[in-house]
């Protein structure tokens, strides 16, 4: 029998409303000015709790009785996270190599971690494989229209918030569910007129590759440091919004991402993981005044939001790992 703190956790949502704060050092250097959706401080750390815990209480409501997921780490712990909440048994599948803090933390949700593949592709092999036992629910990371659904949360958010639209909305882009949510906020709202500037690393930039092609395009491996961006084939859906909103698809080297995580410490006292520097690192490299000279964005946009997306996969020590990796001071 569910507890009735259990059967609450059934409706009442599982995330918060983040702050949304105007930084003066991106606004400094963006030259115009930019704010900060502080999506690192939900419970769980990343913004994934509004997609995945909206995901996970819909099938608790039907009947789930243990929830697997294979995630590179937020999308994991999100899970874990709800079905401690939920009080249902959770198994999460992630690649080898996946940092030890992530195991403890999903550990420490009271889930049971399976490392399982040099990827998440392989990882998720394993995590369909488990949910074909009876009761048992497999929770993608990013594709499936439920998640998307609780990202809406986000962009209604920002519209309470702010009430006149932003010029732009900067995201990074992993497997493309973030940006599927962000879109379906937007034409919520009324505000799909608003370019989103969607960032990826290279090696990770399965979105960018699609929106070249005109087709998804699976990359033959991951080869970013920014592992939490790794999926090697984006969501279609996120594919298909490049035709219904102004998506501007971008790709930054591992170095300006991991330069934007150092800078957004420095600047803002806070540390995130090489994938939210990605979206960083539109402000830190230039890339919006390019934009802007290019004819694709406002030459005065009344302001630029970034969503600062999470952190779970960094520390100082790993920073600095990241920072010798690639011969950074």
């Amino acid at each position: 029998m569910k507890s009735p703190l259990e059967e609450c956790a059934k409706d009442e949502p599982f995330h918060i409303v983040t702050p949304l704060l105007e930084s003066w050092a991106l606004s400094q250097v963006a030259g115009m000015p930019v704010f900060l959706k502080y999506e690192n401080v939900q419970p769980t750390g990343s913004f994934k709790i509004r997609g995945i815990g909206h995901l996970c209480q819909e099938v608790a409501k039907k009947g789930c009785r243990h929830l697997v997921c294979s995630s590179g780490g937020n999308a994991g712990i999100a899970a874990a996270y709800a079905a401690r909440k939920l009080g249902i048994p959770a198994t999460i599948v992630l690649p080898e190599g996946t940092s030890v803090n992530v195991v403890k933390r999903l550990q420490g949700e009271g889930a049971e971690v399976q490392l399982i593949g040099k990827n998440w592709d392989e990882a998720n092999l394993r995590a369909q494989e488990l949910a074909k036992n009876d009761g048992w629910v497999n929770i993608p990371p990013f594709d499936h229209p439920l998640i998307w659904e609780g990202h809406i949360s986000l962009v209604r958010e920002l519209k309470a918030a702010l009430g006149a639209p932003p010029g732009a909305l900067v995201l990074a882009v992993g497997g493309g569910g973030l940006l599927a949510g962000v879109s379906a906020g937007l034409a919520e709202v009324g505000w799909q007129h608003v370019p989103i500037i969607a960032m990826e690393t290279q090696g990770t930039h399965c979105f960018n590759a699609a929106v070249k092609a005109g087709r998804l395009v699976t990359l033959p491996s991951i080869t970013s440091l920014a592992k939490c961006l790794g999926a090697r084939t984006v969501a279609a859906r996120a594919l298909e919004c490049t035709k219904e909103f102004r998506i501007l698809s971008e790709v930054v080297e591992d170095a300006e991402a991991v330069s934007a995580v150092q800078r957004f410490l420095d600047d803002e006292r806070t540390l995130v993981e090489p994938a939210c520097g990605a979206a960083l690192a539109a402000i830190y490299s230039g890339l919006l005044g390019r934009l802007q000279a290019e004819g694709h964005l406002c030459p005065s946009p009344a302001s630029v939001v970034v969503i600062v997306c999470g952190g779970n996969s960094i520390d100082s020590r790993e920073l600095q790992a990241l920072k010798a990796q690639l011969g950074q001071d």
